[in-house]
């Protein structure tokens, strides 16, 4: 399907921030479909990170609008995106170490049973079984899920909090560096795992430094340069020479981003 024929399920129009006399942001448009995987690229300072949080209700923007699923919405903090379906999973996981699974996985949205008229308490089981139902579906191998997370590689750590992040009916996952510091083994079950979510219907975004696992997760790249969006890629017709040239503004890749801004929306 054309990207022409279909509804972005989140879009980001001429949004502008900026902090003191730092101009973050200039006019930035952004949009993200369902069943996609966008990669959010660009040097440090370019604005990836403030555009992240503005979607994530974190930072408030300057300017510009916000539409979700056809409709335009205000997301002034985290709790307005949670409540649309936007969830954000940062570099750093803000999982529990000394808590198992279960428990982050349920963290704040506790699911409690009554035991006797106006007395209740953790409905243990039941968490459980909807813990272990939805890593059975993301296919997610983990030794136990009561196990501490203080006892998991990275690679198990990052399924966890993008499990969290997904169990809640989001719409979009908004994926902060999500292979940074993982071995091989661990970073191709990270892959498999945003693939899935993709295959789920989910709108995917990451912010990656690394390109080779852009393209090999990713459907398009967005180019982010000095707060400004200067390019959008197709992976399967663009090059990683093409994307590191709008990425430091080389003349090569000024040239080809306007050629590749005619995006094929992936299939399903």
């Amino acid at each position: 399907m054309n990207q022409a024929e279909a509804q972005p399920i989140l879009q980001m129009r001429g949004v502008s921030k900026r902090f003191g006399a730092v101009q973050a942001l200039c006019d930035v448009d952004f949009e993200i479909y369902q069943g996609e995987v966008v990669a959010l690229v660009g040097d440090n300072g370019a604005g990836k990170s403030t555009l992240v949080k503005i979607i994530a209700g974190v930072d408030r923007m300057d300017t510009g609008q916000c539409v979700f699923d056809g409709r335009e919405v205000t997301v002034n903090t985290p709790r307005d995106a949670t409540d649309l379906g936007i969830e954000t999973v940062y570099q750093d996981l803000a999982l529990c170490d000394n808590l198992d699974v279960v428990a982050n996985l349920h963290l704040g949205r506790e699911k409690l049973q009554q035991v006797v008229p106006g007395v209740g308490t953790l409905d243990e089981v039941g968490m459980e079984q909807r813990t272990r139902g939805l890593l059975r579906d993301l296919h997610i191998n983990i030794p136990s899920v009561r196990s501490q997370i203080a006892t998991m590689s990275g690679g198990q750590r990052q399924s966890v909090a993008v499990t969290r992040a997904v169990m809640w009916d989001a719409k979009v996952v908004l994926l902060d560096e999500p292979t940074a510091a993982l071995g091989v083994e661990q970073t191709r079950q990270v892959k498999d795992l945003i693939r899935r979510l993709r295959e789920r219907g989910l709108g995917v975004l990451i912010i990656s430094h690394n390109l080779a696992d852009v393209f090999d997760v990713a459907d398009r790249i967005i180019v982010l340069r000095l707060g400004r969006r200067v390019a959008t890629f197709n992976v399967h017709t663009a090059s990683a020479e093409q994307v590191v040239g709008a990425i430091t503004g080389a003349e090569f890749g000024a040239a080809e981003a306007e050629t590749a801004s005619a995006i094929q929306q992936p299939a399903s």
